[in-house]
Parts: structure tokens; C-alpha cells; sequence
């Protein structure tokens, strides 16, 4: 079996074969440190010389769109090493009978503290003040003061895995909750002591909004998740709230959001992710090599605006970033491999 694994780091190279090679199955491994997507498909496979693995296993700066999966003829099994799974070209995969197999819950509280790291920073100024102390010289406050967060309302858009321990968290900062989710948890909101309301009455009644929902693209069949924070509610924000987003960039409208700050609607925006951050990522490999079909340039432009806004705190996709969840990833991402030689199937199917 020949397995390529995209994104990867020498030590966890080192760890996977580790952990696989002693299976009866003869392994070939290929490892590379870039990610793989229609617009550097041509330089990876220049590089890897050869399209026929029965499996490639990708972390989230990949795209796996049909191209990509027309590039390998003899896929057979495609594993991602994150919760998410937007990247994937869902379908595609379905036509080709190719199984797929995810890492569920490896950052539950990873990515929620990370989301409360977003919350204190903007709440209390934070960045500003070492900012201020560190590039100017200043040990000053002025202009410094932020807001307890102890008696605020957090509104938790979400209440899964992540969401759970983010409502846990808010609950030790004395926090009032607000949930909204389309499977409400009633035993877990009566355990915590919050209840669950519509989108807009959590909007208009929170003080700091915290984004935890996965990505769906809108179908004919279901609005999904994308744009949820959009131009036709982002003014029912109560003013001055704090949005955080630690899920998916285009769960917020880009273009909504640059006009609700600069207007004053939002007090502040914290985000580890951005609409089109694979372009933001590496700007000048897109420049060179990349194809604008598929991508907006206008949202590009809006990501600097963004950037530079001195109420916004954006993070490059590092909520996961932990020696445990990076461990508890790689550990799920081999039992979906094993699984796959073993049974035919991963032990963590992508729903």
C-alpha cells in the first residue's frame, strides 16, 4: 500500500512510520511538507513523480476538489487530520467509492481556551497594551480599559464538542449563556444552567459571540453555514459585542463584517480563520502559479483591511496548536489508516 501524507512535519513522519510499519501490510510511505490543491497540483506531482497511491492523508491547507482527485487514479481511502472537512470534495469522493475518515474531537478544549485567549485579548486590550510598551516605549494605561467579563452574556453559536467546553469555560468566568444550535442539548443546558434561543435573539442579547458550528456549504436541500453572520443580521448585533470566530472563515461574510467594524457596530473581531486564507497564506505562490477561478479578490483585499484594523485580533489557523491535540490528531489519524487496511473501512467516517 502506498500512502502520501501532505503537510507533515519530520517528526511526525518519524512518529507515523513508527506507528504503521509494523502492520502485515507493506507500506510505502512519501512525505511533504506542502499542501496539495488544484492550483500546485502540477508541482506536486512533479515532485512526487508518481500518481498511484491507494491513499493520501491531508491537514487543512489542502484542497481536495475533483481535480485533485482525478490527479490519483487508484485512491482508495483519503483521511484529513482535522474536524473539519470543507476541503473535501465530498461527493467526488462518494462517485469514486473512496472511504474518508476525519479526526472528530482532538481539540475540544484546545480550540475552545484558544477561543477565550481571543475574548480576553480584545476585552482587555491586551495586544495594544504590549504593543504599546514593547514597540513604543509607553508604560502608560491610558486608553487602556477594557470590561469584566464576569455578569456578560456570551452567545454560543454552536454547542457541540467545542462549543460544550466553551460554555464551560464561560460558566468559570461567572458568564451568563446564551446557545443557539439546531440540535439543542437540553440536558447538557439544564447540567450548565443556560438556555437555548433563536440566532437573532442571541445576536441582539450578547456582549461576546463565539462562533463553534462546522462548515456547511448551502444546498438546494438546507441553507448550511455559510455567510450564517451575514449582512442581513450582522446589524442585529448588540452594539459594541465582540464576535470571535475559531470554526471557519466563511461562516462570517467578510464584506458584512469590514463595514459592522468600521462602523462601529462591532466593538471587536477575533479569528483564527479567514474567507480565502489559503490565499493570504501564500500570497506570492498564488500570485505566480494559482488560477482566480474559484476565488474572490475583492475578500482578499478585505482580509488586509482586516488585518490592519486596530480592534481586530486574526491568528493564522493556530487554535489547534497544542503538543496534546497535535499528538491526539496524528493518534486518531492512524487508527483510520489501520482500520482502513485492516476492515475496509475508517474508524472515523466523515458523515
Amino acid at each position: 500500500m502506498r500512502i502520501a501524507f501532505f503537510e507533515i512535519e519530520q517528526w511526525e513522519a518519524d512518529y507515523i512510520k513508527s506507528q504503521i510499519s509494523n502492520l502485515k501490510s507493506q507500506i510505502e510511505f512519501f512525505f511533504t511538507e506542502k499542501k496539495i490543491d488544484k492550483d500546485n497540483l502540477d508541482e506536486v506531482l512533479r515532485q512526487v513523480q508518481d500518481r498511484n497511491f491507494d491513499a493520501i492523508s491531508i491537514f487543512v491547507g489542502s484542497e481536495i476538489k475533483k481535480e485533485v482527485i482525478d490527479a490519483f487514479p487508484n485512491l482508495k481511502l483519503l483521511t484529513t487530520r482535522s474536524a473539519g472537512f470543507d476541503h473535501i470534495d465530498l461527493e467526488a469522493i462518494k462517485q469514486k467509492n473512496i472511504k474518508a475518515g476525519y479526526v472528530p474531537g482532538y481539540g475540544d478544549n484546545t480550540v475552545a481556551e484558544f477561543a477565550f485567549a481571543l475574548i480576553l485579548n480584545l476585552s482587555r486590550k491586551i495586544f495594544e497594551a504590549y504593543d504599546r510598551i514593547k514597540e513604543k516605549g509607553l508604560f502608560d494605561f491610558e486608553g487602556l480599559r477594557g470590561f469584566d467579563l464576569k455578569g456578560k452574556t456570551i452567545g454560543v453559536v454552536g454547542t457541540g464538542r467545542i462549543g460544550k467546553y466553551a460554555v464551560a469555560i464561560a460558566k468559570g468566568f461567572g458568564m451568563n449563556v446564551l446557545a443557539f444550535d439546531s440540535y439543542p442539548d437540553e440536558k447538557f443546558a439544564a447540567e450548565k444552567g443556560f438556555k437555548y434561543v433563536s440566532l437573532d435573539e442571541l445576536l441582539e442579547n450578547s456582549d461576546v459571540i463565539s462562533l463553534h458550528v462546522p462548515y456547511f456549504p448551502s444546498t438546494s436541500s438546507g441553507q448550511g453555514t455559510h455567510h450564517l453572520i451575514n449582512s442581513n443580521n450582522i446589524n442585529k448585533i448588540k452594539k459594541g459585542a465582540l464576535l470571535i470566530n475559531t470554526a471557519r472563515g466563511a461562516i462570517v461574510e467578510t464584506d458584512a463584517l469590514v463595514k459592522a467594524l468600521n462602523e462601529g457596530r462591532l466593538g471587536g473581531y477575533g479569528a483564527d480563520v479567514l474567507e480565502e486564507e489559503g490565499v493570504i497564506k501564500d500570497e506570492r505562490q498564488f500570485l505566480l502559479y494559482g488560477n482566480l477561478e474559484g476565488h474572490n479578490l475583492k475578500t482578499v483585499l478585505e482580509n488586509h483591511v482586516l488585518i490592519d484594523m486596530p480592534n481586530v485580533i486574526i491568528t493564522p489557523h493556530n487554535a489547534f496548536n497544542t503538543t496534546e491535540a497535535l499528538q491526539r490528531i496524528l493518534d486518531t489519524d492512524i487508527e483510520n489508516i489501520k482500520s482502513f487496511i485492516e476492515k475496509g473501512e475508517t474508524k472515523f467516517p466523515i458523515p
